[in-house]
């Protein structure tokens, strides 16, 4: 088998692993479920061991079922799910379940901080907005609640970077990833013992492991990391990105004119530029991938994890044999018309932007209500949250010429037509079915000399599986649905509180 790079990617809820040539093929890839734990209300959990234990045996499964041998992996990068919290002792052990991005104990330490305007001192240092599964956040409610963990605890890592730890045993803090915790001065690439102060962790700068780019070299594969995942040891192991990042880069996204929209977990809607934007008026601005580019980002909890809450609940146990259930949403949805009455739904099951105390809703439920009905509404709530956070990006650019979509989104073609409806834009869909994983190729592909840079690799590794033109007549009655969507999040609100 010739040359190849592995990518690891570990979102919310699921474990990834992809083989790629240089060229950027997908030769093979293999997943592994995670199930989130909630021991009390609002709490999300991982257990940071099966974690590792699911991205063993994806390695594993996916060099069995593609013939690759030990030797024939080159190089290897990971990517995840950002913020959280993992916490390991000095030998790399786990000293609690790791907590989700998702997470919400830490919701009053957030809101105490925007009353005092803590937020606003520190933003322009951090340029992000907070929210209960920020590091900052998890960490103060350590502080009070389990000041055991920290003081049996060494370093604080993010998902990604926790298990590129347990490949090389080495603990390193990858730029992307920290420069969205609120942790990080983000323009001067440093962690910040003013911001500490101002969040009440002063001490806990200590858990902070040193700073790495992306490409850097990270360690190597050790000897017990290559008898639980069939590497070889000594195998290259490079610093890997944020998951946003990685997917940005499988999608082409290499200069200011791009826009991506992650559609997963989380709905991310994102673009680069070459000077940080400082204002509150978007939710987070980090360090990219790419030298001298920041990425800003629009996103919360409201994108397709709704529709696998749905599914799971209410589609599964209704079909078939061998029947696949998200099939059966996407014939139901292609099989309703678009200027068909349905109910609107708010995609809040996970948090919400636009209040903290925000809950998922289906609004217009009749007696005549269909299941192809409320599932089409599932489709367009999740479709116009990402329209919501799109929006706020547009105060500070161009319209794009067409939008990259990324994540469970992608995968469902009458979904991503309803996207190319909704905004009136054409739709492309990168190649790939891991882009995650693919993104961290590439970043291997670049640590290992393949290509000069990140840009290079971007142009010779992605390209585009299919392109959604818009339909004029579907966009004017999205238009009209969008306009109720935003009118009953305000109808709402009074509720909510």
């Amino acid at each position: 088998m010739t040359e190849c790079l592995l990518g690891i990617d570990n979102g919310g809820t699921v474990a990834k692993a992809a083989l790629f040539a240089t060229d950027g093929r997908e030769l093979g890839a293999a997943r592994r479920k995670i199930e989130l734990e909630m021991p009390q209300a609002g709490w999300r959990e991982i257990d940071a061991g099966r974690l590792w234990q699911a991205t063993a045996e994806v390695i594993r499964q996916v060099m069995e079922e593609t013939g690759a041998g030990a030797a024939d992996v080159a190089g290897v990068a990971c990517t995840g799910h950002g913020n959280g919290l993992y916490l390991v002792d000095e030998r790399g052990r786990p000293t609690r379940k790791g907590i989700s991005s998702s997470d919400g104990r830490a919701l009053a330490y957030v809101q105490q901080w925007e009353a005092g305007g803590v937020i606003d001192r520190v933003r322009p240092k951090t340029l992000q907005a907070n929210w209960p599964a920020q590091p900052n956040a998890l960490l103060r409610w350590l502080v009070d609640h389990e000041p055991g963990v920290l003081a049996s605890t060494r370093w604080a890592l993010m998902c990604k970077d926790y298990i590129r730890m347990r490949l090389t045993g080495e603990a390193l803090a990858e730029l992307t990833d920290y420069s969205a915790t609120s942790l990080m001065d983000v323009e001067s690439n440093r962690f910040d013992d003013g911001v500490f102060e101002a969040f009440q962790i002063g001490p806990l700068r200590r858990l902070m492991p040193p700073l790495i780019r992306c490409t850097d070299r990270a360690g190597a594969v050790t000897a017990g990391a290559a008898a639980e995942t069939g590497l070889a040891e000594g195998t290259p192991v490079f610093g890997g990105a944020f998951d946003i990042d990685a997917c940005g880069l499988a999608a082409g996204c290499v200069d200011e004119a791009s826009l991506v929209m992650v559609g997963g977990t989380w709905g991310n809607n994102q673009h680069l530029t070459r000077k940080p934007l400082r204002t509150s008026d978007v939710f987070m601005v980090s360090r990219y991938a790419i030298d001298d580019y920041y990425l800003v980002l629009e996103g919360s909890a409201t994108s397709a994890s709704n529709l696998e809450w749905f599914v799971d609940r209410f589609v599964r146990g209704a079909c078939g044999p061998g029947e696949d259930p998200y099939e059966t949403c996407n014939r139901l949805v292609a099989e309703s018309e678009a200027e068909e009455d349905c109910p609107t739904f708010l995609p809040f099951l996970y948090g919400s932007p636009v209040s903290p105390l925000a809950t998922g809703a289906l609004v217009g439920l009749t007696g005549q209500t269909s299941l192809a009905a409320v599932v089409r509404a599932v489709f367009e709530g999740v479709g116009f949250m990402h329209h919501w956070h799109y929006d706020r990006l547009m105060q500070y650019r161009g319209a794009p010429e067409a939008i990259r979509m990324t994540g469970g989104v992608a995968r469902s073609e009458v979904w991503c037509q309803m996207f190319a409806d909704i905004f009136g834009l054409p739709v492309e869909v990168p190649r790939a079915s891991e882009l995650g994983a693919l993104g961290a190729a590439m970043i291997a592909a670049v640590g290992l000399g393949v290509y000069p840079d990140l840009a290079a690799a971007s142009s010779a590794m992605t390209g585009i599986a299919r392109r959604h033109e818009p339909n004029t007549a579907n966009h004017g009655v999205y238009q009209a649905r969008y306009r109720r969507f935003q009118e009953t999040i305000e109808a709402m609100k009074p509720l909510w509180k």
